[in-house]
């Protein structure tokens, strides 16, 4: 019991003083003073009056893996992160654990139903709420001389009815019939000065397996790599949080409509509730004015918290009051909290250009929705949410976050999957910031939208005969002289590898293989842009001896054939084969090795290797799989078939294949998480 003790303070980051409680009685709730205390007097201070001091967030990581977190500054509300400092005017209130909350903020919280400590989770036997008149029954306390009795008479203490039976998880809010309801968008007026659109475009460059052929030869299955990458963020970008509205002038980017969907049944209760309503405050702490925010949080059914709401200061208020007012109880409804959060993007009134949802669960659904909904189990499919996500004209990418040992991968994969966006495996609780932060780094700074490559054949004996681009839509012509992919939406700096294989005849003279275009959107112009790539050319020559091939298209043919390895290894392992799971993949570790690029020492080839034996490890028996290989190997494949990084394991500081998509942007937004508490 007391190494479980530890890893609960360890994962709080808490320098708690936490006493192991007798068999059968409740933790009594610690002090952050040093001491375990009793029952503390509760008392409401007006800004100005002495009080113990707090620490913002008060949640905090422990140091660990070699990252260090800094200290949280002394009075800020735990509830809205804004400064308590005296002579503002605001009441506080300060609880039975010692912890401290703008009086305004914690009756908020209470109102919903939840008489516990958010910092620490403490039970309160006295609880704050309002009161419309000074004649109350329940009294007066922490009246300030300096404020009116009119002030005073709305803060009153109300003592919990033991017998009273609660529904902490129920807002009692009636929600409308349509989402309609949403803040309008930022006036443009607020953007003027912006420099609004890159002066950059993509990058396109296309490398052909070999540059010289023999002139006798005629080859079926001929490489060329396709390579893009978005245009560099600007030099004013800026991922910290922004201090006031003025400041989202130092940098340029298309503003974002963000839904999350958050899962609170019963299995979230305790630690991981603490933990995920701080990665909720980090994400709405580095949202712009001009960005807006809904959350969804679901149990047994799905409930709105608020419409899309622009993250002013106000807003940005109000959204972390609603989301730490949040409680854990009941099922998992993972079908109802899509349907909700497609009706949030299809009722907008007003469309920011960006728009995405972030979706999170840690438990097995229990409604509609069952394992394997792409496979072949008996289990079935929820149509309705699939359906839209799944809705050329509603296509909006969905990041899928699995959190813990029993939460369904194979639904959240394959409802990410189907959406275009990502599953990420959140092993250990302690990383949920860190793995909301590396998603946002990347969403907040979308450089380009609805981008389409397309090739065209140009020597007459040229055909096209296959595009290996992982999840991305593609097609070939039946005469094989044009294709094209869609690639979608790109973050800054993000890179993409298509490789095409051809059908090159016999020639006495220089070759023309493919001519490359692309088109896109302008997130922030909203401007369709056109670009044309150069001529792929190869050389023909007498000589019969052979050249090396070319490392970038060996690179992306290792990057291939290892994710199809994995793709096979995970279904021996459904079907109980873990040692010819095992096998497949140390088979193509094997060939991994063999290859040019690994023998020249590339990195991306280390990595690969490096992801295969983890995946091996995580096979060594059923339970191990189920606990985890399971998961890890679907948020692998994910990576790979979008070529986007996602959260894996227990940390986002590994050096696996997975973490080498990561963006600048992502990296930055990551440290920052690491760095930082909110």
């Amino acid at each position: 019991m007391e190494g479980a003790w530890r890893k609960v303070r360890r994962a709080l980051g808490l320098r708690l003083c936490v006493r192991t409680p007798a068999a059968g009685g409740e933790l009594r709730a610690p002090s952050p003073a040093g001491g375990c205390r009793g029952d503390a007097a509760v008392t409401v201070a007006a800004a100005g009056e002495s009080g113990p001091a707090t620490q913002a967030g008060a949640l905090r990581r422990s140091k660990s893996g070699g990252r260090s977190s800094s200290s949280s500054k002394q009075g800020k509300c735990a509830i809205c992160f804004a400064t308590m400092r005296s002579g503002r005017g605001q009441a506080l209130f300060t609880a039975e654990c010692s912890h401290m909350f703008h009086f305004h903020c914690i009756s908020s919280n209470v109102k919903h139903g939840n008489y516990v400590c958010p910092v620490c989770r403490a039970k309160w036997k006295e609880i704050p709420c309002r009161s419309l008149s000074s004649n109350s029954p329940h009294g007066r306390i922490g009246i300030n001389p300096n404020r009116s009795p009119q002030q005073d008479s709305h803060m009153v203490l109300h003592r919990q009815d033991p017998n009273r039976r609660r529904d902490v998880r129920r807002l009692h809010t009636s929600e409308p019939a349509d989402f309609n309801d949403d803040e309008p968008l930022q006036h443009k007026e607020g953007f003027d000065n912006l420099n609004f659109g890159s002066t950059k475009t993509p990058e396109i460059s296309s490398y052909p397996e070999f540059q010289t052929v023999p002139q006798s030869s005629s080859l079926d299955g001929f490489d060329i790599l396709i390579h893009a990458k978005a245009p560099t963020a600007s030099s004013g970008h800026i991922t910290g949080s922004l201090v006031n509205e003025t400041s989202v002038r130092s940098s340029s980017r298309a503003p974002v409509d963000l839904v999350t969907v958050l899962d609170v049944s019963g299995s979230m209760a305790g630690t991981k509730l603490a933990l995920l309503k701080r990665a909720m405050g980090f994400v709405v702490q580095h949202l712009r004015p001009s960005d807006r925010l809904s959350v969804i949080a679901f149990s047994s059914t799905a409930r709105r918290l608020f419409p899309l709401r622009r993250m002013s200061h106000h807003g940005r208020q109000q959204a972390l009051q609603a989301i730490n007012s949040l409680g854990a109880g009941g099922g998992t409804n993972i079908a109802d909290a899509l349907k909700k959060s497609m009706k949030v993007i299809e009722d907008r009134s007003y469309k920011n250009s960006v728009c995405s949802i972030i979706l999170l669960s840690d438990g097995q659904d229990t409604y509609s929705i069952s394992s394997n909904v792409q496979g072949t189990s008996t289990g079935h499919r929820s149509l309705v949410p699939f359906s839209i996500l799944n809705d050329e004209r509603h296509m909006v990418p969905l990041y899928a976050f699995g959190f813990g040992a029993d939460h369904d991968s194979d639904t959240l994969h394959s409802i990410a999957e189907a959406s275009g966006g990502t599953f990420s495996f959140i092993e250990d609780e302690g990383v949920m910031q860190d793995a909301f932060a590396q998603c946002i780094g990347g969403l907040l700074s979308v450089t380009v939208q609805e981008m389409r490559l397309s090739m065209e054949c140009v020597d007459p004996g040229v055909q096209l005969c296959s595009i290996k681009c992982g999840s991305y839509p593609c097609k070939v012509a039946r005469d094989g002289r044009n294709g094209s992919v869609d690639i979608g939406h790109l973050y800054a700096d993000e890179e993409r590898d298509i490789l095409l294989s051809l059908t090159i005849p016999k020639s006495r003279e220089q070759t023309s293989l493919l001519r490359v275009a692309c088109a896109y959107k302008d997130p922030v112009t909203n401007e369709t842009i056109e670009i044309q790539g150069d001529e792929v050319k190869i050389k023909r020559t007498i000589s019969t001896v052979s050249e090396p091939v070319s490392i970038e298209v060996d690179r992306e043919r290792n990057r291939i054939q290892a994710a199809n390895a994995i793709e096979s290894a995970r279904a021996a392992a459904e079907r109980g084969a873990l040692a010819e799971a095992v096998t497949i993949l140390e088979d193509c570790r094997r060939v991994l090795s063999q290859s040019f690029a690994s023998q020249s020492g590339d990195r991306l080839c280390m990595a690969l290797d490096a992801e295969l034996r983890e995946m091996q490890e995580r096979m060594a028996n059923r339970q191990l799989y189920e606990a985890s290989g399971r998961a890890y190997m679907l948020s692998g494949l994910s990576s790979h078939s979008w070529q986007r990084a996602t959260a894996r394991g227990d940390s986002t500081d590994s050096t696996t294949l997975v973490y080498s998509y990561q963006t600048p942007s992502m990296v930055q937004m990551l440290q920052h998480s690491q760095n930082h508490c909110p």
